[in-house]
């Protein structure tokens, strides 16, 4: 489950398009084909949230508490395919000229996303996607037991909580075998996933099922009783939660498990690529299009990549000069890679200096941003049960109302292997200014639309995420010459991505040479570099946006800031941008030209 749902403030579109002048008094019908908008909004809203419970409780909203969803149903997707289509032809109904400048940036992301989620529930796609239910990066097997565990959004304050996740759990099992069965769909119409990604989701349950159930993360939450749970309940659930994890969920695993190794995995695919799968390659050009919300193709996203990654070698080749390193790029890249200075000493210390790090980007906040989330954030370490196929840093949301913290998940797994240099950076990314704000900010303003509130596009969301490690200097970080190599080596990370994904997707890349070129280009260690490469090969496209989201904000800071000049003021801008949620990038860039030519014209 994708951590990053992002959020649109629908109140503060209307400053941003009227330029903080106030909007004209509505006409009647105004006001009427305006309440016929968020009506539909508020409808679909409560409709999906039927359909997808897990959505309710990460919002702290329990009415669906009991249950997970029809996932892997023939059922739920025709479900999913007739609401999109509904809630467009009610959209189409409403006269779009008639609504105020607010409500049309509305009525067009509403637009832009139900026509993307239709796009991808065509019948073509599905059986590209559907029979390909899981990998090691994406799936209910590593997402549930953190989601269970006491410690992600579902409550264990009640009795009545307690229970509800024996029936999450008793739901689970049949989305497990549900799993099975649509990868034997697969193998029936030839579209199977790789070997490799079948080999690493079958380490991952091996690591699961070699605990007792007792040990598990299913087990965790009876550890630590709340005080409103009675002693006699606590005896009938510590006897139910061990039964049902002994003789439901780890004998589904094992079926999983076992199916892979025995019948699936014989027959998946040596090419790690979708160019070799079949249909693959319209699948790509598709996840190109709903990753970056941009009409690119896989030749432009890879020669945009190849030339960001030129640029960044120069001023990494200028960090070497700095510091007087004896030797060229190559040899200050194994340096970085391998110099033990460089090392974190131990899990406590990694710890430590990430609390030391969020302290010094709060000190410096505030004189950038006009708004800061309520919602707490906490650093915590990645589970030991996931962490080998985790990437290095991680963010889950909070809940709106604060109660749930927002988490900074970091990495220590292989210690030796984890670079101090880049620490900085992937706070700012994953957690302040970066996720943390972008989806709280968002989530937290209860005026606006659900579906602006907890909606999103890869692009937005992850585009300013990078675009908050630009800040650095702003904020005061990076001013060790290490700590500012850490910064472009994340930033080359991201170019890399645009020319190793469509790399492997588009040009028949190897596992191999994808690796070799990120070890070539950066200092990453190659314990980074294979989960990186391994999880583009599991999730095709999703690392195209992050560049191409930046790029986009950048390239609207600096329109601003040349139109503007002196009137420029960075908090404003990051207002402009934060503040109104994940819009895919066209729609972005007509609001940000909108106040700039609002800001000119008082």
């Amino acid at each position: 489950m994708a951590v990053r749902t992002a959020a649109l403030a629908l109140a503060l579109l209307l400053a941003g398009c009227a330029a903080g002048h106030a909007a004209p008094p509505a006409a009647a019908s105004d006001r009427s084909e305006s309440a016929r908008l968020h009506r539909l909004f508020h409808e679909s809203d409560e409709a999906n949230l039927r359909r997808n419970p897990l959505s309710a409780i990460f919002r702290g909203d329990l009415r669906y508490a009991d249950r997970l969803g029809d996932f892997f149903t023939d059922e739920y997707t025709q479900a999913e395919k007739a609401a999109a289509e509904h809630e467009l032809a009610a959209l189409r109904a409403i006269p779009r000229d008639s609504l105020n400048p607010t409500d049309r940036l509305a009525y067009d992301v509403f637009q832009y996303s139900r026509e993307s989620d239709l796009r991808d529930l065509q019948p073509d796609l599905l059986a590209l996607t559907e029979v390909r239910p899981i990998n090691h990066f994406s799936g209910f097997h590593t997402f549930y037991p953190v989601f269970a565990s006491g410690r992600s959004a579902a409550p264990f304050a009640t009795v009545r909580d307690y229970d509800n996740n024996l029936s999450r759990h008793r739901q689970f099992i049949a989305i497990v075998d549900r799993a099975i069965g649509r990868f034997r769909q697969g193998l029936a119409s030839g579209v199977v996933d790789t070997k490799l990604t079948v080999r690493n989701v079958i380490e991952q349950l091996d690591t699961q099922l070699r605990d007792a159930p007792e040990a598990s993360p299913y087990y965790a939450p009876l550890l630590n009783f709340p005080a409103a749970v009675p002693q006699a309940e606590r005896a009938r659930l510590r006897r139910e939660y061990r039964a049902i994890i002994a003789d439901g969920i780890f004998p589904a695993y094992r079926r999983l498990r076992d199916f892979l190794q025995n019948e699936y995995l014989p027959y998946a695919r040596e090419g790690v690529g979708l160019v070799h799968m079949q249909g693959g390659d319209r699948l790509y050009a598709r996840l190109i299009e709903s990753n970056t919300t941009l009409p690119m193709t896989a030749d432009e996203v890879h020669n945009l990549g190849l030339s960001e990654v030129a640029r960044i070698r120069g001023e990494m080749d200028q960090i070497r000069r700095q510091t007087q390193f004896d030797g060229d790029l190559a040899a200050f890249f194994a340096f970085m890679r391998t110099d033990r200075r460089f090392e974190p000493p131990s899990r406590e210390w990694l710890r430590e200096h990430y609390y030391a790090i969020g302290r010094r980007v709060d000190a410096r906040i505030r004189e950038y941003f006009s708004t800061i989330p309520r919602t707490p954030l906490e650093i915590r370490e990645v589970e030991a049960f996931r962490e080998r196929n985790e990437a290095g840093g991680s963010y889950q949301d909070g809940s709106p109302d604060g109660t749930r913290p927002g988490i900074f998940y970091y990495n220590a797994y292989d210690l030796p292997s984890r670079r101090t240099s880049g620490m900085e950076t992937l706070y700012l990314h994953e957690g302040s200014p970066g996720h943390h704000f972008q989806i709280m900010l968002a989530a937290e303003n209860e005026q606006l639309p659900a579906f602006m509130r907890f909606g999103g596009n890869t692009a937005y969301v992850e585009g300013w995420a990078l675009y908050a490690e630009t800040l650095w200097d702003e904020l005061g970080m990076e001013t060790d010459p290490y700590q500012r190599f850490g910064g472009l080596n994340d930033e080359m990370l991201r170019a890399m991505r645009l020319v190793v994904d469509s790399g492997i997707h588009a040009k028949g890349w190897t596992r191999e040479q994808a690796i070799r070129y990120m070890l070539d280009n950066s200092g990453m260690s190659e314990t980074e570099v294979v989960a990186e490469v391994e999880r583009y090969i599991a999730i095709p496209g999703q690392a195209l946006a992050y560049k191409v989201g930046q790029l986009t904000i950048l390239r609207l800071r600096a329109e601003a800031e040349q139109a503007l000049g002196n009137r420029f003021d960075l908090k404003d801008f990051h207002a402009q941008v934060l503040m109104s949620g994940a819009l895919p990038m066209p729609v972005l860039e007509r609001k940000i030209r909108d106040w700039i030519a609002g800001r000119r014209a008082a």
